[in-house]
């Protein structure tokens, strides 16, 4: 875990991020990249005219003058941080500067949902999960402890699903954090015997792993809806966070019938950390 990415908009949940991020780059000797983007028009960016170019100039050192301010944090003392500004005005972008930097984890804040109003739904948060090749973690909350120890990752058990286990697995062991499979049945259309999920489950890490040692930490649960088992689950465990699969460019999975990663990264109060497909 060299190098982690906060990309911020100065906000209470952009400190929450990064926050977590310190704790983490404590942890494991870390380096913070704290991103913002100007978000600016093209007609500045582009510009030949004087007064645009003067527009744009004034916003980046606007930006750097917070800067200054938002990385006065405690927290931060003895850890490297590299604060990046960028023209960008879409925030799928922070791949791009991901890549640049080699970096190993995203981290983002997010206000989760309210009603019938999900955070995910043209939001920053959701633009930088569909485009990011590497791990994202969404935060909520004021992170008070971050020293994750049990993870849960929630899986049908499909060919499609191994690729995002191997890396939530192959992230999880950098990070020391426990990982427990979860797999929910519920009273419809998709309700599976006991010795058909077995099957399945067996066959699923026979072919990720290559052997079975992790087929004491596969748990499969009853529910009413995969989201309530999931995050009923991760309750019951004291999970400290939950790790979900994403489609990538095709928007937030589709991982079971519906979208059930996109459900639980909206409500879970756990950190919610997602993996491309």
């Amino acid at each position: 875990m060299k190098k982690i990415i906060v990309p911020v908009d100065f906000s209470e949940y952009s400190e929450f991020a990064l926050e977590a991020a310190a704790n983490l780059a404590q942890k494991y000797d870390s380096e913070i990249i704290v991103l913002h983007m100007l978000e600016l028009s093209n007609a500045i960016i582009t510009a030949n005219n004087d007064s645009l170019n003067e527009e744009a100039v004034f916003y980046l050192k606007l930006a750097e003058q917070r800067f200054d301010n938002f990385l006065d944090k405690p927290y931060l003392k003895g850890i490297k941080v590299s604060p990046v500004v960028k023209h960008f005005k879409v925030w799928n972008e922070v791949n791009d500067v991901a890549n640049e930097h080699h970096a190993n984890l995203i981290v983002m804040g997010s206000h989760g949902a309210s009603g019938v109003k999900e955070v995910f739904l043209g939001s920053n948060t959701e633009k930088v999960v569909r485009y990011a090749d590497i791990p994202v973690l969404v935060v909520k909350h004021n992170p008070i402890l971050m020293d994750f120890e049990n993870g849960v990752f929630a899986s049908d058990f499909s060919e499609e699903a191994i690729a995002p286990y191997i890396k939530a697995k192959n992230t999880f062991d950098k990070l020391n954090v426990k990982l427990h499979l979860v797999y929910v049945n519920t009273p419809d259309g998709n309700f599976k015997s006991t010795s058909e999920i077995d099957k399945k489950v067996t066959h699923f890490l026979k072919k990720a792993d290559g052997h079975l040692d992790n087929l004491d930490n596969v748990h499969v649960v009853s529910d009413y809806t995969i989201e309530e088992g999931i995050l009923n689950f991760a309750n019951t465990i004291g999970a400290d966070v939950i790790a979900v699969a994403t489609h990538g460019r095709r928007g937030l999975a589709h991982f079971f019938e519906g979208s059930i990663s996109e459900d639980i990264a909206n409500h879970s109060t756990l950190p919610v950390m997602t993996f491309k497909i």
